[in-house]
Formats: structure tokens, C-alpha cells, sequence
């Protein structure tokens, strides 16, 4: 007949008694490690390398949408400009002869040339 030893088998895994607190029914803590600065140099500079260029990129976007809304705004003024300018020499044109009208515009062309 074998005998059999009178050991149990148990598991690896050490038990953990009662706490001192009396709060067992909070999780175990583990110790408190510091996990910062404990990647590579190389990964760390190639971290910065990708940032890098994502905010580059994020800034050319950025500044591409700025430039189509300045474009937008100047065409936007000089279409209220030119609206402008017809409306005067219209009412002009009410009070004075036509030919006078024109020679008016082509005066004041001259002049808005020499100024810029």
C-alpha cells in the first residue's frame, strides 16, 4: 500500500493576514515608485522629435487658416469699397453732367495712383 505524506499542497502565492487598521475590505497598497525619468534618452529625444513636428504642422495649418480668412475679410472691404465709390458718383451724376462725372473718376484714379 503507498502512503501518502500528510503535507498539503498550497499554492505559491504567500496569504496576507489581517490588517492592523481593521480595513479589510480596502485593496492592498502597493509601495510607492517613482515613475518618471525612467525612459531612454534616445526615446525621450525622439518624443520631442515627433512633438516637434506635430506643432509645426498644427502652426502651418493654423496659419493657413488665418491667411483664407484675412483673404476672405480684404475682398469682402474691397467689394464694400468699390459698392461705395459707384454710389457716390451716382449720386454725382444726379446733380452734375455725365461727361463732367467721368472726368472726375479719371482725376481722382490719377490721384488715388500717385498716393500708393
Amino acid at each position: 500500500m503507498a502512503t501518502q505524506s500528510s503535507t498539503p499542497i498550497t499554492s505559491s502565492a504567500p496569504t496576507i493576514g489581517l490588517r492592523k487598521n481593521g480595513k479589510n475590505w480596502h485593496p492592498p497598497k502597493s509601495a510607492f515608485r517613482i515613475k518618471a525619468g525612467q525612459s531612454t534618452y534616445a526615446k525621450r529625444l525622439e518624443e520631442r522629435k515627433a512633438t516637434t513636428t506635430m506643432k509645426a504642422k498644427e502652426k502651418e495649418m493654423k496659419d493657413e487658416k488665418q491667411e483664407e480668412r484675412q483673404r476672405r475679410i480684404q475682398a469682402i472691404k474691397d467689394r464694400r469699397a468699390a459698392k461705395e465709390e459707384k454710389e457716390r458718383y451716382e449720386k454725382l451724376a444726379v446733380k452734375m453732367h455725365r461727361k463732367r462725372v467721368e472726368r472726375l473718376k479719371r482725376k481722382e484714379k490719377r490721384n488715388k495712383l500717385l498716393k500708393s
